[in-house]
């Protein structure tokens, strides 16, 4: 995550023991399976790496989800302390230094038992100052992770980063390995570095969007809070087990929180998660389950410089399905001037930015691979009552800058004097989930109309079967629609629509487009914001 600048959570099995290093956590050694002398030195080495660990960090504590909530709730309590940060040294490294820093695979957690997962951590420095704590939670013990002098590779030119990071003790985030695409290799697939960021990947994709935990006064005059998480327990699976689960300790200026991850990486990768938030103070303008990506150019929006590729983004849009079932697409766009929309609801069925578009010429990126990037999705999970999906658009001149947020801001916001709990799924698919009987919107550009000085919108939707009982209600919030149309377009067994509008004299108007057939929806309500500036 460090090539990215941001505008806006199991038994020990027997057949493994630990070594320390200088008060580190090393690393797996697994046992021999046979010989009474390896057996006798096997056991020697348990117990004396568990007896240096005590002297160190003790048993460990008992922990439980439970454990989180009760920190979160104690640490409302009391005001908010920033998270110490990393000394100069490392603050101050660039970005061509700080990415030759990598934590040795050697040293990953777990790397030589029979589990399936493996840790590997962060080292603190460049953008990522904020110490945070991790622990690794077996037979329902905690205990914390060191560093060791040689818990990082680094660059020849800075030898003495190895004293620096084992002085500072702490890591700068977390990233789970997991045989994703072939079982003969630990592929990584999900990362929490950075505030309280997290980005993950499916099988086949590589890192794009990311999603965080908590999103606080986006857009908002005053400035955006940015929520951290500031400790992270890991817990040891089982070793056939195919899911993980981490947690992490949520701390803010005004709330606190306990997140519970129940991860299950494949095609795609699944996260169900559990918060319980508490307020310091009164938060009107919360963001739960918030999403932030980055769109350029492409589709309605072509860009204002000149560039040899069609289209730049991680998410080309975003969808809602509403929960009186109404499906929405929204193309993203890189306004000139910082923008919101509101998509007001009660009980969402789910919203996610999509990065709908699977092929490469769409693109032409031969490095960055637009079309191997993930979309997220968000499915609630019970009841989270009125309020609004919100997309913020904030105006951006380089693919460097995450300038798409999105997420659900509950009607009233965050109250005082209770906890506040809610759950939801996040899935990182190529593209969300597909609703029952409606096609989607593959694909949208605008215009000028030929032969007219009208302005002119065309959508295709994928899959309709064409067909002349297929017709097309338009409106637009100001000006007229002088005239919409609909045509088969077999290249993607679908239909084209034509809409040709005059917005007047405003600067903005918002457009509406249904495909209908038979007086009912035949496809995803597609929804624009049209601005002066294009």
């Amino acid at each position: 995550m460090a090539d990215k600048v941001f505008l806006a959570t199991a038994k020990v099995s027997p057949d493994a023991a630990y070594t320390v290093s200088a008060g580190a956590f090393a690393g797996p050694r697994k046992r021999p399976r046979s010989g009474v002398l390896q057996s006798l030195l096997v056991g020697l080495m348990l117990l004396a790496g568990a007896a240096e660990v005590r002297a160190s960090n003790g048993a460990g504590a008992a922990f439980s989800r439970q454990s989180v909530i009760d920190l979160a709730r104690e640490l409302a309590r009391s005001p908010f302390e920033p998270l110490p940060q990393a000394p100069p040294a490392l603050a101050e490294l660039d970005y061509s230094t700080y990415r030759q820093i990598n934590y040795r695979q050697d040293r990953a957690v777990w790397g030589a038992t029979p589990t399936r997962f493996t840790v590997e951590l962060f080292a603190p420095g460049f953008l990522y100052r904020d110490l945070v704590d991790i622990d690794v939670v077996e037979n329902g013990r905690a205990r914390p992770l060191a560093v060791a002098p040689d818990s990082f590779r680094v660059p020849e030119s800075e030898p003495e980063l190895t004293k620096v990071f084992a002085q500072v003790g702490k890591y700068a985030g977390l990233r789970l390995h997991y045989p994703l695409n072939s079982e003969q290799y630990k592929d990584e697939f999900l990362v929490f570095q950075g505030a309280s960021f997290f980005r993950g990947v499916s099988r086949g994709q590589v890192y794009g969007l990311s999603a965080r935990g908590l999103a606080i006064d986006v857009a908002e005059p005053t400035g955006e809070e940015y929520p951290v998480f500031r400790r992270f327990w890991v817990e040891r699976p089982a070793s056939e087990q195919q899911a993980i689960v981490v947690h992490a300790l949520l701390d803010s200026r005004r709330v606190t929180g306990a997140f519970r991850f129940g991860i299950y990486p494949g095609d795609p990768l699944r996260m169900d998660v559990e918060v319980t938030l508490f307020a310091r103070e009164r938060v009107a303008n919360l963001g739960l389950a918030p999403l932030t990506s980055m769109f350029m150019h492409g589709g309605v929006d072509p860009g204002d410089i000149p560039d040899y590729r069609p289209a730049v983004h991680d998410s080309g849009g975003l969808a809602v399905q509403r929960g009186n079932g109404e499906r929405l697409w929204r193309p993203l766009s890189n306004p000139r001037n910082l923008q919101t929309s509101a998509f007001i609801d009660r009980d969402p069925g789910g919203f996610g930015l999509m990065q709908r578009s699977r092929d490469f010429a769409d693109y032409q990126d031969l490095e960055a691979r637009y079309d191997l990037r993930p979309s997220a999705w968000v499915q609630p999970l019970g009841e989270w009552g009125p309020g609004h999906v919100r997309l913020v658009e904030i105006p951006s001149p380089s693919e460097a800058n995450d300038n798409i947020v999105a997420y659900w801001q509950p009607e009233g916001g965050l109250p005082l004097g209770e906890a506040f709990s809610y759950a939801y799924r996040l899935t990182w698919p190529d593209d969300a989930p597909g609703a029952a009987n409606l096609a989607r919107v593959v694909r949208s550009a605008g215009g000028q109309r030929l032969s007219s000085s009208h302005r002119q919108m065309v959508i295709d939707w994928a899959d309709t079967g064409g067909g002349s009982d297929l017709v097309v209600d338009a409106s637009i919030s100001a000006g007229t629609i002088i005239e919409s149309t609909v045509q088969d377009n077999p290249f993607i067994h679908g239909s084209r629509v034509f809409v040709t509008f005059d917005p007047g004299d405003v600067e903005t108007a918002e457009l509406r487009v249904r495909l209908l057939r038979k007086d009912r929806p035949a496809g995803e309500t597609w929804l624009y914001r049209w601005l002066d500036e294009q």
